[in-house]
């Protein structure tokens, strides 16, 4: 029977252990940043990939025809 409570109370402490560990709480959130800055490049150079074919290789091409 007490080796029951030595596991019950080694198994608390593990589980207390567990649920105050935060380190990768940071490297969760700088993922989670680095993913949104990634979203919003990628947005932005889609974007204006279609505006820079319709202003500059449009004329371009209209220009050497």
């Amino acid at each position: 029977m007490r080796a029951d409570a030595g596991n019950a109370a080694t198994l608390r402490a593990l589980i207390r252990r567990f649920a105050a560990d935060a380190s990768g709480a940071t490297a969760i959130e700088y993922a989670m940043i680095a993913a949104g800055v990634g979203a919003t490049i990628a947005a932005t150079v889609y974007n204006l990939g279609s505006t820079i074919e319709d202003t500059l290789y449009n004329k371009i091409n209209n220009a050497i025809q």
